[in-house]
């Protein structure tokens, strides 16, 4: 009974509703269909593991949002976001000068104390939050970057106004629990899974930016393409393959 269910509800949520949208509560399906409350638990627990529906605790099930395929590649988020067709946009929540905390200068291989830019950010695609990033740069490679407004395109400022195009870089991955304050920022609950990713960018041997950024984990999933060392991939990976759904 319930895997009939499952596959009615399918139909609806993929013909009727849009993604974020709410379905009717158990009760209202239990007396829509004539089956048990435990029947309409059921297809929607089924369809919650699938990833086609999301339970928010408190607030109720809702359609899935398609995730956004994470490229690791050393771009600006505006410049990914309007390749896969979405409006960025982005909330200045500090940019500022800063003396290098020992945890920073660490990272930065500078001495502690050192002035440091930091430009923390909201970032949204299509005016929903969708991370919370944090950059943190040298100050004297940037001489007098925070006496003008914030960069809308951070990565493209620094290229064309100090000549620091990042070569490579490194990034270290983890899942972490939203906070309270970056809940509230990334319109999630309160321990809500996000992706937590740490940047070390480089100029030559020179580590230029240091970045931490935490990503909504259901708007993302992280796409890493592999290869064997030595060997030429048969695959042509087009920037079409990374559009969002």
């Amino acid at each position: 009974m319930y895997v009939q269910l499952r596959e009615i509800l399918r139909s609806h949520i993929t013909t009727k509703l849009t993604p974020g949208a709410p379905l009717p509560s158990e009760r209202d399906l239990s007396l829509r269909f004539g089956v048990a409350r435990m029947t309409v638990r059921q297809a929607i627990d089924a369809l919650v593991a699938e990833g086609v529906l999301d339970r928010i605790v408190g607030l109720g099930t809702f359609v899935s949002r398609p995730k956004v395929d994470l490229q690791m590649k050393l771009t600006s988020y505006s410049e990914e976001m309007q390749r896969r067709g979405m409006v960025p946009d982005a909330r200045v929540l500090s940019f500022e000068e800063i003396g290098a905390s020992a945890y920073l200068a660490r990272e930065l291989q500078i001495d502690e104390g050192t002035p440091v830019v930091r430009f923390r950010r909201l970032l949204l695609a299509d005016k929903e939050p969708m991370s919370v990033d944090e950059n943190y740069i040298v100050a004297h490679r940037v001489p007098g970057f925070v006496d003008g407004p914030p960069p809308a395109s951070l990565y493209q400022v620094l290229s064309e106004k100090y000549g620091l195009v990042m070569e490579w870089g490194e990034d270290t991955i983890e899942a972490t629990a939203a906070s309270p304050s970056t809940a509230r920022l990334l319109s999630v609950e309160m321990g809500s899974p996000l992706l937590k990713i740490q940047r070390h960018a480089y100029v030559a041997k020179s580590v230029v930016d240091y970045s931490v950024s935490y990503y909504r984990a259901d708007r993302y999933k992280l796409w890493v393409p592999l290869q064997r060392p030595g060997l030429r991939s048969p695959r042509n990976y087009s920037p079409n393959r990374f559009q969002a759904p």
